[in-house]
């Protein structure tokens, strides 16, 4: 079958963390591109929630699938729903958490926190989902990095570690998993308009401190993220692999 190479249809994505922010915003673009998606997150309501959302956007299957992704017992979960299924095209890997801190002020159980978050779950799920991907190739892998594992901000030692970590293993991956018809590549976010950043960004000094440092002077719209993420999927994008794409409005090539 020719598939249209700017959709999706026929696909099968599953989205961690896709009950709010980037993540809702992703699902929401993969249903109005034609895939059917499973939302992934550890709460009951914001899932159904999330799941009216896109939902009513959608042209096919959309499930829900609560599951705290840090923990052996979540990605559990995720595993027997891929052997039920029996098989999957796409898997974004969005969930994410931090702790904003300085190194001295981190105990070791935060630090293991947000690695575990970060970067224990993408790792696991990948190296877990592999055969059921092989089973939906040509398949597509895409992992939420960000700018912070590209260069210091503010944010964190363990946070940029867990996102360079997330780059360098898309990297790897992209080499393995080419000759089984596996493409991944990451997305490597500045300052998104979500409802983590505002956290921040409510801060008016702060705000205007990452529009400064922005050659597009303005955060960017999780819809934004959304569909670079949905291209990097498409067959529109068939020859790029091994990619961490920054969405950033330049910030990451503002030199002096």
């Amino acid at each position: 079958m020719t598939r249209d190479p700017w959709r999706l249809d026929g696909q099968l994505a599953l989205i961690t963390g896709a009950s709010r922010g980037l993540g809702l915003a992703t699902a929401r673009e993969f249903a109005r591109l034609g895939a059917g998606v499973v939302l992934v997150a550890r709460t009951p309501e914001d899932l159904e929630t999330a799941w009216s959302e896109v939902a009513g956007v959608a042209n096919h299957e959309v499930e829900t699938l609560e599951a705290d992704l840090a923990t052996h017992d979540g990605r559990g979960r995720v595993m027997d729903w891929a052997a039920e299924r029996g098989g999957l095209n796409i898997l974004v890997n969005n969930a994410g958490m931090n702790i904003r801190k300085s190194m001295a002020e981190f105990s070791f159980d935060e630090y293991r926190q947000v690695l575990s978050t970060n970067m224990d779950a993408c790792f696991d799920l990948c190296r877990r989902l592999m055969p059921w991907l092989q089973r939906g190739t040509p398949a597509a892998v895409v992992n939420n990095a960000s700018v912070a594992g590209l260069t210091h901000l503010r944010t964190g030692a363990p946070y940029g570690m867990s996102k360079a970590a997330l780059i360098q293993l898309t990297r790897n991956l992209a080499v393995e998993w080419a000759p089984h018809d596996i493409r991944v590549n990451a997305v490597a976010p500045w300052y998104i308009d979500t409802p983590l950043a505002r956290q921040v960004l409510d801060d008016p000094d702060y705000s205007a401190a990452v529009i400064e440092r922005t050659p597009m002077g303005r955060v960017g719209h999780a819809d934004e993220v959304a569909r670079t993420i949905a291209f990097l999927c498409m067959p529109a994008a068939g020859y790029i692999t091994g990619q961490a794409l920054a969405i950033d409005g330049g910030f990451s090539v503002n030199g002096f």
